[in-house]
């Protein structure tokens, strides 16, 4: 504010002082003398100049009302005037320098401390993304922790359930051995000993994770030891028992013409496809043991399931037409056999204790099996149509049971759990049911059970 006002001021001096001037020397301008120069001579008589005699020439000092003195301080004055005012022009550049470099200065210095904040801002910003990925991370791994936690209790829980299940199964199977022979009286004692002990050891199992795996490990080896005991059982008694679930079987005691079963169906034999299944266990297999065969006035040989030796045939719509697999069957052994035939496209397949040992297409395509003809177990018919023509060189001569038919073809795995010895009786086709359709005994066969 002082140098604003300091500059005001000049500015009004240098304004005025021209004015002042002139009115200080405007009189002398007017009055004809200036800077001591006299114009008021008479020229009047201008020839001569008479000095009177004794006159005096009377001199004296002359007036000057501008004297020369006056000037020369309003010189200086002005002088110290522009000499203020150019000391004021040059403090005002310093001053507005030094400001403008303190100005600067200050610009610097916010700019550093807003770069400052940018970068710590960054660095918050960072730290905390980092910190959140290492939050979720951890979150995860103490979730997959969990999740595998869960499973092995899970697997631990399912594993004890099962065994517990299978010793179940087991002890029951050795009640029922038991019941029937001195050796499975006597494998029976040893499985419940093995038995009674598992409540003890699952007790102690809930009090400690390392007992319990101690006692599954023990009740495993028990098992291992019950198990291969019953499997020396069973092949030592195998020719007395059926498979499990299937409560009866038919019996066909020798080779005879006479020795067969006729089965009526529950529904119409007019078919374009089916699935057969039976269990079948054979004393001796020639080459053509029949299992099942369907035949008319017309053809006696319509359908056909056979055995020769060790393979398994079917044939559909006449001997011509028939799906082979070898190698598959076994004298004296329970098997489980499957025939299934589509017209469409003519597919064939044989099934073997669960598993596809053949599969043809084009077998008898697009044929459609008539109805009204005659079922038979263990016997084909004969051309004349009368018993006593049978021929006693196909009969079958052996045990079977779980006889079933069904009017469309089943799926694999229907098929593989109809294979299942646990159990296998309890599924009936529609079109015959063991245990439903009748199926009566002729000659010396006979149902055991």
């Amino acid at each position: 504010m002082q140098g604003q006002t300091n500059i005001h001021t000049s500015i009004n001096i240098r304004m005025y002082a021209p004015g002042a001037v002139l009115a200080l020397c405007l009189p002398c301008f007017l009055s004809g003398n200036a800077f001591g120069y006299e114009y008021g001579e008479d020229y009047s008589d201008s020839y001569y100049n008479e000095i009177s005699n004794g006159e005096r020439l009377q001199t004296g000092a002359t007036q000057i009302p501008c004297p020369p003195q006056d000037l020369s301080r309003w010189d200086k004055l002005f002088i110290m005037l522009e000499d203020s005012q150019m000391k004021q022009d040059m403090l005002l550049h310093q001053n507005e320098d030094m400001v403008k470099a303190e100005t600067d200065s200050i610009w610097k210095e916010l700019h550093k401390l807003n770069n400052n904040k940018a970068c710590i801002q960054a660095s918050e910003n960072t730290c905390k993304c980092i910190s959140e990925q290492m939050n979720r991370n951890l979150n995860q791994a103490m979730e997959q922790l969990r999740e595998a936690a869960d499973n092995y209790q899970a697997q631990n829980n399912e594993t004890l359930q099962q065994l517990i299940q299978f010793s179940r199964n087991q002890a029951t199977h050795l009640t029922k051995l038991e019941s029937s022979s001195l050796l499975g009286a006597d494998l029976g004692q040893v499985a419940m000993k093995s038995f009674s002990a598992y409540p003890k050891e699952q007790e102690a199992s809930n009090a400690d994770g390392g007992k319990l795996e101690r006692a599954l490990m023990a009740t495993v080896a028990d098992l291992q030891r019950v198990h291969a005991q019953l499997a020396l059982f069973q092949r030592a008694t195998a020719h007395r028992f059926l498979p499990s679930g299937c409560e009866m079987a038919l019996l066909f005691p020798m080779r005879s013409k006479h020795i067969f079963a006729e089965v009526t169906p529950s529904t119409s034999m007019s078919l374009q496809s089916f699935t057969i299944c039976l269990w079948a266990k054979v004393t001796q297999s020639l080459n053509k043991t029949v299992l099942l065969s369907y035949g008319t006035k017309k053809n006696p040989q319509e359908l056909q399931l056979l055995l020769a030796r060790h393979s398994v045939l079917l044939t559909v719509g006449g001997e011509t037409h028939l799906v082979e697999a070898h190698s598959v069957v076994t004298d004296g052994q329970w098997g489980h056999v499957c025939a299934a035939w589509s017209s469409e496209q003519g597919l064939a397949a044989l099934w073997v204790n669960g598993e596809n040992v053949a599969r043809v297409p084009g077998v008898a395509e697009g044929h459609v099996l008539p109805g009204n003809g005659f079922i038979l177990l263990g016997q084909e018919r004969s051309r004349s149509g009368v018993y006593r023509d049978l021929d006693s060189s196909v009969a079958f001569t052996g045990k079977m049971t779980g006889v079933n038919m069904w009017d469309h073809v089943l799926d694999a795995g229907r098929i593989k759990e109809y294979a299942n010895q646990h159990g296998s009786c309890d599924s009936r086709g529609n079109v015959i049911g063991w245990g439903v359709s009748e199926i009566i005994p002729h000659g010396g066969s006979q149902y055991i059970n």
